[in-house]
């Protein structure tokens, strides 16, 4: 969406999910870019996915500097044996000519869509997805490399505080990893779900303290699951409100021609309040405690928790993870973000995670997405084997260790029906990832 320099608005009517909005009267510069691509609907300039554009991007679309679909080379597939996976890891990586390179940190709340984003930027489902929360539990890394430029993809787990990481038991990975991305990162993609709207008018309070603590790295706004919301108008109030009116050092000039009812002005004041009641006052007096030692003094923390956006966002994407075509456009600015410098894996690598990590996430994916409440995140799981045969098969083998007899026969289902479908899907997961045939065995067993 180009925000910088033009007055925006949007008209009823417009029913298109995940795109953006050029304005008529946008400079002629940027028409003079994306005419080529553009349809026009009811005097709006439509693209794929929505982004505020610097100047290098523009440019560099203009020399036509981006990959093509023709350019992408093959998918390779996940080394299935452990050894040779890490041995591809610690293969000197082989240079091009004039290598480019970006490390990209995507953080954001739970349930974002993150993993989702990120599979879907390197082309292959590496990465567990399930509606609920927590199910990234430790940073994965993903490769994608293109011609001459490698963009490493950091997925995060969602962000969350240490007082629920230690009342509901979860791993403390949670509270670190995301703050090593970010260390580790040459851009931030922060993802907001514009779909929730008790969530979607205000940053994630740990997401603003993850930008405090590195405002010296860039950051873009990506708003995910577009498509889900009926009322496209509020996408310019979303992204004014996140961004506190400034992208990129220039305030936007942003007016709704669609004046809110009684009936989302309430919402709003609901918003507002469930948001206030969301934290109680012992997570407020345990986190202001903690974090001093991460760089953030008790002041600042509190002015950051009355604000709701970030004004220092370079570039703004709506878009839906889910939908190629706008993803695409997101995409390739990673890929003129890239700056020069040497690549940090070999071409060949996908992933930094073991053959037997991908198992034990696709398996933990099936069990989020169909089993209820607080069952999944009681199952531990044990790989009993791992044998690729003489004809190019891969046996596996999995033990989950079950709580209850009552979640047990969840797990089970009637006639064994539930555990046949997690076999099922999450084995055309692995194969698709090793791209052999997978054999995968799941059983069941009480906790001792």
């Amino acid at each position: 969406m180009a925000l910088r320099g033009c007055e925006m608005f949007v008209r009823r009517g417009l029913q298109s999910a995940g795109r953006v909005f050029l304005l008529e009267s946008a400079s002629p510069r940027l028409q003079s870019v994306f005419q080529p691509g553009t349809r026009r609907r009811g005097g709006f300039l439509v693209t794929p996915a929505s982004y505020v554009s610097s100047s290098a991007f523009l440019d560099r679309l203009k020399k036509g500097n981006v990959v093509s679909a023709d350019q992408k080379t093959s998918p390779q597939p996940i080394l299935p044996d452990e050894a040779e996976q890490f041995s591809l890891l610690m293969r000197t990586p082989d240079q091009p000519e004039n290598p480019r390179c970006l490390r990209v940190a995507v953080i954001g709340a739970p349930n974002a869509g993150k993993s989702t984003l990120t599979n879907q930027l390197l082309g292959r489902k590496l990465f567990a997805v399930s509606k609920k929360v927590h199910t990234t539990r430790s940073r994965a890394l993903g490769v994608l490399t293109e011609d001459d430029t490698q963009i490493i993809l950091l997925d995060t787990p969602g962000l969350t505080t240490p007082s629920k990481v230690k009342r509901h038991h979860l791993e403390k990975s949670l509270l670190v990893d995301p703050l090593e991305s970010l260390h580790e990162a040459d851009l931030v993609v922060v993802l907001v779900d514009v779909s929730d709207k008790w969530t979607r008018t205000r940053l994630d309070f740990e997401v603003l303290k993850c930008l405090a603590l590195n405002p010296q790295i860039p950051a873009v706004l990506v708003l995910n699951k577009v498509d889900l919301l009926k009322n496209k108008p509020l996408l310019l109030d979303i992204t004014a409100g996140l961004t506190e009116g400034v992208v990129n050092g220039q305030r936007l000039k942003v007016r709704s021609v669609v004046k809110p009812s009684q009936r989302e002005l309430e919402e709003k004041r609901l918003q507002q309040k469930a948001a206030a009641e969301a934290q109680t006052a012992e997570e407020e007096c345990s986190d202001l405690e903690t974090q001093p030692h991460r760089g953030l003094s008790r002041e600042q923390l509190r002015n950051l928790k009355n604000r709701k956006g970030w004004p220092h966002f370079k570039d703004v994407f709506m878009l839906c993870a889910a939908d190629e075509e706008d993803v695409d456009t997101l995409k390739t600015y990673l890929m003129t973000c890239a700056k020069p410098g040497p690549w940090h894996y070999h071409s060949d690598v996908l992933t930094d995670q073991s053959p037997q990590d991908v198992c034990v996430n696709a398996i933990r994916e099936k069990l989020l997405e169909y089993l209820p409440l607080e069952v999944p995140y009681n199952i531990s799981q044990h790989i009993e084997l791992w044998r690729e045969t003489e004809d190019g098969k891969l046996d596996i083998s999995v033990k989950l260790h079950v709580k209850k007899n009552s979640h047990m026969s969840m797990v089970i289902g009637p006639g064994g029906e539930m555990m046949a479908k997690i076999v099922q899907e999450a084995g055309q997961d692995l194969t698709s990832a090793f791209m052999q045939e997978v054999r995968l065995k799941i059983s069941a067993t009480l906790k001792k």
